[in-house]
């Protein structure tokens, strides 16, 4: 088992959504994921965590360089739906990074309402990401 990500640009809001298991197998497919959106775009990257299934160890340390990697790029990393017990968050070496419990909480100060198709929305995801047609399947 992998994970699926989707990338969409709202304005100059970056959101990365994960999907499956994050363990092992599956980190050097997040650090592309999180290359790709480096290469693409600015402003504040928000990691939305909501659809991850579970996570490895290894899977908790990509995140937590996934956000490094962002903060150092100028990206302003956030992050939904981590681990109440904190365990996902940077160390002190990394600036504090905003974590929300929903993407609701995290879209609300950037001024952006999920769902709503705005001009100048763009998404691109893996294939095996769900769409509007098969997501109740």
């Amino acid at each position: 088992m992998t994970i699926e990500w989707r990338y969409t640009v709202e304005q100059d809001l970056g959101i990365l959504s994960v999907s499956g298991f994050l363990g092992p197998n599956a980190v050097h497919r997040f650090a592309g994921a999180v290359g790709w959106v480096l290469g693409r775009g600015a402003g504040p990257v928000i990691v939305d965590l909501t659809e991850l299934r579970s996570w490895s160890t290894e899977g908790r340390s990509a995140i937590t360089e996934a956000a490094r990697r962002l903060a150092a790029a100028g990206r302003s990393p956030e992050l939904v739906a981590i681990p109440a017990d904190g365990s996902l968050l940077p160390d002190v070496d990394c600036q504090p990074i905003p974590v929300h419990a929903d993407l609701a909480g995290a879209l609300a100060p950037h001024s952006t309402r999920w769902g709503e198709p705005p001009e100048g929305r763009h998404e691109r995801r893996t294939t095996g990401w769900p769409t509007g047609d098969d997501a109740g399947e």
